[in-house]
């Protein structure tokens, strides 16, 4: 999968609503840079790229293909991002403070993990997580 000139990673596509403008919720709660953006004429968001300490990932408005939705269309969702970090609770309460919702407060776990869950203001679940 690999070349010499390259290397394989994933960057989640998350789906937002239309018309929404402001994503700042990513960068208070977790560092997320904007890396760049593409905007509608009325100034909402199309696609905007962000970055996680070099962890890249999307936000994309709603089109109209019709096997893609935002979370609150169906009040969940099929993917939950695992987000590793050094301090969990630290992230976490950046994360609330920015305005996620808990889920699941941190905690350990036989297999080696200490994890947490939060949904975002946009209906998207994250598990923030580390290895102990």
């Amino acid at each position: 999968m690999t070349t010499k000139d390259s290397k394989v990673f994933f960057a989640p596509e998350l789906f937002i609503n239309n018309g929404v403008k402001d994503i700042s919720f990513y960068e208070k709660a977790f560092g997320a840079t904007e890396q760049m953006r593409f905007s509608n004429d009325d100034g909402s968001i199309h696609v905007v790229e962000l970055s996680i300490n070099g962890a890249i990932f999307h936000m994309h408005e709603m089109t109209a293909k019709q096997y893609f939705f935002s979370p609150d269309k169906n009040h969940g969702t099929t993917i939950c991002i695992g987000l590793f970090v050094s301090d969990v609770e630290e992230v976490i309460s950046k994360a609330i403070k920015a305005g996620a919702t808990e889920i699941n407060p941190a905690q350990d776990y036989e297999y080696g993990y200490r994890q947490g869950t939060i949904k975002d203001p946009f209906g998207h679940y994250w598990q923030i997580q580390k290895k102990i």
